[in-house]
């Protein structure tokens, strides 16, 4: 069993295809095929099932495919250590992030200074849900990813804090409002951002015991702001998500009470982090102090 064949054996899973496979890693299908077919041999078991135009992981597949990643995080971060005695010149970082908060306003800032810091370690950046992101941990696809804290199963560290706010549209009778009750945003249809705040704002009704009418579910913020603005009807999102620019045909109001939120970094296990996402959360933590010592 070598690394090569986890690391096909885990990319394969990811992307469900040999063709993809060997596509991203740039070297023949067959090439791939045979790696499998090996692991799978020396194994004794089926990682896979076969269909025509996919693969899927077999049961003992996706049992196995956890400790194989945990494997290859081992691995990156015995190299990522023997790196850092060489003054990390060399390895790879990989961060899932979400939505305009974590994506747009954090990730950039402390992305330009850790390449100043540290050229030579290659970045990968993946996008998705705040949901998703928390999977990539999980499954050892990322190093270290933006969460919405809290999350009891990870090691992290807060960057920043912000307030959930209700989108009105300019011409509605609550944008008269200095603080918006939650129950106040049932009574018109309400657009759901399934993006960072998704969990929070849903978590939200439910405690409450209210229900708002969905009517649309927008998986990116830029259409929930559209739709608020053509008056289609209300949502809730995070502050620190807005753009910083003025609309002319949306306002933003608090909520009341207001329901705060904090993002930050997230590792499954800090001890086992490797030199340079160690170097990532330290420089994030000096860009962006502890926001509740600043309250």
């Amino acid at each position: 069993m070598t690394l090569t064949q986890l690391e096909i054996f885990s990319l394969v899973a990811e992307l469900r295809g040999f063709t993809s496979a060997a596509h991203r890693l740039g070297i023949s299908q067959s090439a791939v095929s045979h790696a499998i077919k090996a692991l799978e041999q020396e194994l004794g078991v089926e990682l896979f099932r076969r269909h025509q135009t996919l693969v899927e992981l077999s049961d003992i597949g996706e049992q196995l495919l956890g400790r194989a990643r945990g494997m290859l995080g081992l691995a990156n971060t015995l190299q990522q250590e023997a790196a850092d005695a060489r003054g990390m010149k060399r390895g790879t970082l990989r961060i899932g992030s979400f939505g305009p908060t974590a994506s747009n306003h954090l990730l950039p800032t402390i992305l330009s200074h850790f390449r100043r810091d540290y050229p030579g370690i290659e970045v990968h950046v993946d996008e998705g849900p705040d949901r998703q992101v928390i999977q990539w941990l999980d499954q050892r696809r990322v190093d270290v990813g933006f969460v919405v804290l809290e999350q009891e199963r990870f090691d992290t560290v807060a960057l920043l804090e912000d307030q959930l706010v209700a989108l009105i549209p300019v011409d509605h009778a609550l944008a008269a409002s200095t603080a918006v009750p939650l129950h106040a945003l049932c009574d018109d249809p309400f657009i759901l951002t399934e993006a960072g705040s998704l969990e929070l704002v849903t978590r939200l009704f439910d405690q409450a015991q209210l229900q708002p009418k969905v009517r649309y579910r927008c998986t990116q913020l830029l259409s929930t702001l559209e739709a608020v603005s053509r008056g289609d009807g209300l949502s809730i999102v995070a502050q620190g998500s807005l753009p910083t620019y003025a609309h002319p045909r949306y306002l933003a109001r608090p909520l009341s009470p207001s329901v705060r939120r904090r993002i930050g970094l997230a590792v499954l296990d800090r001890r086992q982090a490797s030199p340079a996402t160690l170097a990532f959360i330290a420089l994030a933590q000096t860009l962006y102090p502890d926001p509740a010592t600043h309250r």
